[in-house]
């Protein structure tokens, strides 16, 4: 019986020069993390890469490692809707925060029942008759331990860009973004927050407050709200509100923090690079009203 036919194998052809194949035996590809991210550095030394790309790259190689429960807003970082709030509250809220999308809770901080989109409230204002609990859009939960390329993958499937992460009992650890996913890959991601210098350092908000650039020179603003703001210690010197806010905080401050000097309320509402850019500022309720 006649075997089949078969084509005769044909070898691919290794395009490869001499040089190039020696250069590999005696220099192999990384064998593992660390010796990858040192490739890309020697890539970006090289001129094969730039400098972004290779942050890019490298954050693309951590993020496989991480899960939400690294990057996610804490709980009790959270800023929350009660739906049982009056419409005026819930308006209040959304100016004073300034995100695009809520979690709203009914009764425990941990029975969150749907998302809000701030952009939803306008329809209030023609239909004030309209249920709140209308507006809601579904939650998605996800636990801590889901990785960030998974959450990366569900974000782009859906059209659902925050989650809430719960931990393993199931309460609310906390919630996370599809910018703060995006964030591990391309850095800080700007928004309407970060505009340029020149165009301005103090804003005057609808509800009062001011929002300050957190580069604004401390003399400026002592003079904008008749204070004189200056560390605890004389000997110190700060060139910027930032700075001397950071100080007397003791710490890096984190979006949502807020620290309260002669007279006056910061909320930390952005920051980029370890240090505030935004500042929402506002007398304190027991503070006198000064011009400002």
């Amino acid at each position: 019986m006649q075997e089949p036919h078969s084509e005769p194998h044909v070898a691919k052809e290794d395009k490869r020069s001499f040089l190039q194949k020696l250069a590999e035996f005696i220099h192999p590809g990384p064998d593992s993390i660390p010796e990858l991210l040192d490739t890309l550095a020697e890539a970006e030394d090289n001129k094969l890469i730039g400098t972004e790309s290779r942050h890019m790259l490298e954050g693309v190689i951590r993020m496989a490692d991480m899960t939400a429960g690294d990057v996610m807003v804490p709980a009790t970082r959270m800023d929350l809707l009660d739906i049982q709030s009056t419409q005026d509250a819930l308006m209040h809220a959304v100016i004073d925060t300034a995100h695009s999308r809520f979690p709203v809770y009914d009764g425990d901080r941990d029975n969150i029942i749907g998302i809000l989109l701030a952009k939803d409230l306008l329809k209030l204002q023609r239909a004030p008759e309209l249920n709140i609990r209308a507006l809601l859009r579904p939650a998605v939960f996800v636990p801590e331990s889901k990785g960030l390329n998974d959450l990366l993958r569900d974000f782009r499937g859906n059209r659902n860009h925050l989650a809430i992460v719960i931990d393993e009992f199931g309460r609310v650890a906390g919630l996370i973004t599809i910018e703060d996913v995006l964030e591990q890959i391309v850095g800080e991601i700007e928004d309407e927050f970060d505009i340029a210098e020149d165009d301005g350092d103090i804003f005057a908000l609808v509800d009062k407050s001011f929002r300050v650039s957190g580069d604004t020179p401390l003399e400026r603003v002592n003079e904008a709200f008749s204070v004189t703001m200056q560390g605890a210690d004389p000997q110190d010197t700060f060139d910027t509100i930032g700075g001397l806010i950071a100080h007397e905080m003791g710490h890096v401050p984190k979006r949502g923090e807020r620290h309260r000097l002669c007279g006056l309320e910061f909320v930390v509402l952005h920051t980029k690079a370890g240090a505030v850019t935004w500042f929402k500022v506002s007398h304190a309720p027991d503070a006198p009203v000064s011009a400002g």
